[in-house]
């Protein structure tokens, strides 16, 4: 059959993959799945309450919750209902919860368990409007999705034409889902997305896809954000089972117990695992470490078009060690798809290497959200770049660098906010993603930065921060760091070092301390660190070198607000907690 709305999703997998296993969670460290028919029945019956409850087209359903096979139920419920779904983060703040929660117009709040009820109850009573809260899990004195399913029970007979007309007459065209972007400065935005933009998007990565209904993959990025929930959708229209990950904390340990065939990630996440796996060969010794370190450092030059004697070593080394790095991860040839942000092509080769290959791409949710992507089904992929622009989309750099794109992509707009679309979307329907980039080889999109974060020094020479950020985490020996000099003479930086990395080098060096601050205060860890930053500044222009560096002891999350909850660096916030120790960079110039 043809899929052209969300919810034609549910009768393409009864009619083409009955799944015992379609969706999956854990559970007390057991998986409970769910099959394509649960899926399906489940759905509509949730679409029933939702009309029985007298919810009207186009009303808005919110929810918080991690990823989890009720999540799927209730979106397709919604959609089936003619309604919006909005899902929503659970580590916003509260002043972010008030504000979506409320400009949104959510009637009804669908929440996870009890931690999500007990947090979000007091910010719904702030709210001057009535809001029903359901959870998905049974908690003492809130009604549960368990009364939504016997509610629809109870009324699927007054409303299950309704449904079926709605299948017939629902346009591509109808707002499905509103998403507040989590966004690094300013409030959120509630990006409007239709049937046709969701469908277009997830269909056009899924063709590119190497797995199929007899694989299944791993998810643990958020749901609420449209990157994993359009990759939600592509494994659906495939027939791919999806298993939901207890947590971040748990991925190495879920993908093993699932086998699990892929999965989806951010830089943030494969960057940690880089360094595991780096760490992993400091504790070897004699002809092991030699070989770890042989084969670790092969992997990092790895490309597709390698020669002969390349190849040869590649396969000794996945013998030794790379094959022992898939065993601890379930024994499966992963797929791994990148987005969100840049990631270091290192890590991109050594995943690559070890025949868990990253494939890259890059959208933003406003584009449903994938603008270029590299296509592992094709092979057209060159590492270092996103990849080609999706198929049926136009894709152009402006004159001052910026990445445009149109197409049916495209969102429908900001919900209540006419204005700032107008600023994003011109008059001809290009998308200004804000995004500088260029392209290589004529068809590869390359990502170089952010047209609002680049800044000019007093000198009126510019500094494109994201590259020399990149080029300092490739130092084993720093954790994360922002780029600062906006106006000043030369570029800094804020740096927070890998401290597991650090305390071996002073533990071999015989530096003695206390605690972290103590560390980075010490010259000889200054030095250091000032010499990975040298091995970057030879790389770039003079003007772009980094002097007066920071060291801080201290960690960035979206817990604390100094990252965005896609782990994007939210600068003005950084800027403002750091603002004594900028100043004193800067004080004698």
């Amino acid at each position: 059959m043809e899929v052209t709305r969300t919810f034609d999703l549910l009768d393409n997998l009864k009619e083409k993959y009955q799944k015992d296993d379609i969706l999956a969670r854990k559970d007390n460290g057991k998986w409970i799945k769910y099959s394509v028919n649960e899926y399906y029945d489940y759905s509509h019956l949730l679409s029933y309450a939702f009309l029985a409850l007298g919810l009207n087209k186009n009303d808005k359903v919110a929810t918080i919750c991690n990823n989890r096979p009720e999540w799927n139920f209730v979106d397709m419920g919604l959609a089936l209902a003619n309604m919006v779904h909005v899902s929503i983060y659970t580590t916003l703040s509260n002043e972010d919860y008030t504000y979506i929660i409320d400009h949104c117009d959510a009637k009804i709040l669908i929440v996870g368990n009890e931690q999500h009820a007990k947090k979000i109850t007091p910010i719904v009573q702030s709210i001057n409007r009535p809001i029903e809260i359901y959870t998905m899990e049974v908690v003492k004195g809130y009604k549960s999705i368990n009364d939504l399913y016997k509610l629809g029970e109870q009324e699927k007979d007054k409303f299950e034409k309704t449904i079926l007309d709605n299948k017939t007459n629902i346009e591509v065209n109808d707002v499905v889902t509103i998403i507040y972007t989590s966004g690094t400065t300013g409030v959120p935005k509630g990006v409007m997305l239709s049937h046709r933009n969701l469908v277009f998007n997830f269909i056009g990565h899924a063709v590119q896809q190497i797995r199929d209904q007899r694989h299944k993959m791993l998810s643990f990025l958020p749901l609420c954000h449209i990157y994993e929930m359009s990759m939600n959708y592509d494994y659906q229209y495939l027939g791919i089972s999806i298993y939901y990950a207890d947590s971040l904390s748990t991925i190495a340990s879920d993908l093993a117990d699932c086998h699990a065939d892929g999965f989806c990630s951010v830089p943030r996440v494969l960057e940690m695992m880089f360094g595991k796996l780096e760490a992993a060969g400091k504790d070897l010794k004699g002809i092991k470490k030699i070989i770890y370190s042989w084969a670790f450092k092969l992997a990092c030059r790895f490309d597709y078009n390698k020669g002969s004697l390349f190849m040869f070593q590649h396969k000794l080394a996945d013998k030794l060690v790379y094959s022992k790095w898939r065993e601890k991860l379930g024994g499966k040839e992963l797929l791994v798809v990148s987005g969100g942000s840049s990631i270091q092509e290192k890590i991109i080769r050594l995943f690559s290497a070890a025949k868990m290959p990253v494939f890259e791409g890059y959208g933003m949710t406003e584009a449903s959200p994938v603008i270029a992507v590299n296509n592992p089904k094709e092979m057209i992929i060159k590492i270092g770049t996103v990849g080609k622009r999706m198929e049926g989309t136009e894709l152009m750099i402006a004159e001052d660098g910026e990445i445009l794109s149109r197409g049916p992509h495209i969102m429908v707009g900001y919900y209540k906010d006419p204005e700032y679309t107008a600023q994003i979307i011109d008059s001809e329907g290009w998308l200004h993603t804000g995004d500088i980039g260029k392209f290589v080889d004529g068809i590869f999109l390359k990502i170089t930065d952010r047209k609002k974060e680049i800044f000019k020094l007093s000198s009126g020479k510019y500094i494109a921060p994201q590259v020399i950020e990149n080029l300092l985490k490739e130092s084993s020996y720093i954790e994360n760091c922002m780029v600062i000099g906006e106006n000043q003479k030369f570029p800094s930086a804020l740096i927070i070092p890998d401290f597991n990395r650090l305390h071996f080098w002073a533990a071999k060096h015989s530096i003695h301390y206390n605690d972290n601050n103590e560390l980075i205060t010490n010259p000889e860890v200054q030095k250091k660190i000032q010499k990975e930053i040298n091995i970057v500044n030879a790389k770039i222009a003079p003007h772009e070198q980094i002097r007066r560096p920071k060291l801080i002891n201290d960690e960035w999350t979206p817990l604390n607000n100094m990252l965005s909850q896609t782990l994007k660096l939210k600068r003005n916030n950084v800027k403002n907690k750091y603002s004594t120790l900028i100043s004193d960079i800067y004080k004698f110039e």
